[in-house]
């Protein structure tokens, strides 16, 4: 219990800062649009119950539906194909919930082309300079993305978004030590994944693997390089 106690004693003096890396869900977050010949997913949607009101004379309370892709999400395995024998989100284990974490800015890349992919090299070149993935951990990509966000044109940008090569998705998936990918974009593939080979590879390898994926993260940038963190 002693490190249980000295955590929450540095969360409570501010020695530990938790830094939310979630989106907020409304009407505008932006959701993903697939060919029209497949099934869609549903935006974030509100409805007051009663607000100290005749239907509720105490109490304020809403209902909500939403696709579970919508905003920040978790990407199980059983969520692409390659991945429809393993775990559900339920099944997940608790303990794989929390984990180390880094994160590589790759920024100055997509500033320059949206369609930028990661490259191993890349991911080695932030090895050399920082160290080693962290075993069991998530490798956390900073695009800048995240400021799209409040813009569903913007955001999606007529598929032109950054991600990962298919050689560097392989790579993940098979001989990196992390346990997952997140990113700041709609999700884990780039704009373009539709027409590699495979398509959609971070999520045919990572999730075929049994590992997971984070989409539509923000507030990277408050974790600067190499940020090691949990």
């Amino acid at each position: 219990m002693t490190l249980l106690s000295d955590l929450v004693a540095a969360l409570d003096s501010g020695t530990i800062e938790v830094v939310d890396l979630t989106a907020p869900l409304s009407p505008r977050t932006p959701i993903i649009a697939l060919p029209e010949q497949f099934g869609q997913t549903s935006r974030f949607a509100l409805s007051e119950i009663s607000r100290y009101d005749a239907a509720g004379p105490a109490w304020y309370w809403n209902n909500f539906t939403t696709g579970e892709h919508t905003g920040t999400h978790f990407d199980a395995p059983i969520h692409w194909v390659t991945g429809r024998d393993l775990p559900d989100v339920s099944r997940v284990p608790a303990g794989d919930l929390v984990a180390p974490a880094v994160v590589l800015d790759f920024t100055a890349r997509v500033a320059e082309d949206p369609d930028a992919l990661l490259e191993v090299a890349d991911i080695e070149a932030w090895q050399e300079e920082h160290g080693p993935l962290p075993a069991g951990g998530w490798l956390l990509v900073r695009t800048g993305w995240d400021a799209r966000s409040d813009d569903d044109a913007e955001y999606l940008n007529a598929g032109r978004t950054p991600g990962m090569s298919v050689a560097c998705a392989k790579w993940l998936a098979e001989e990196a030590p992390v346990r997952g990918v997140g990113v700041e974009t709609v999700g884990t593939d780039a704009g373009a994944a539709h027409s590699f080979d495979p398509p959609f590879p971070c999520h045919s390898y990572l999730l075929g693997a049994g590992k997971y994926g984070l989409t539509q993260l923000r507030n990277l940038a408050q974790l600067p390089p190499p940020a090691r963190c949990w």
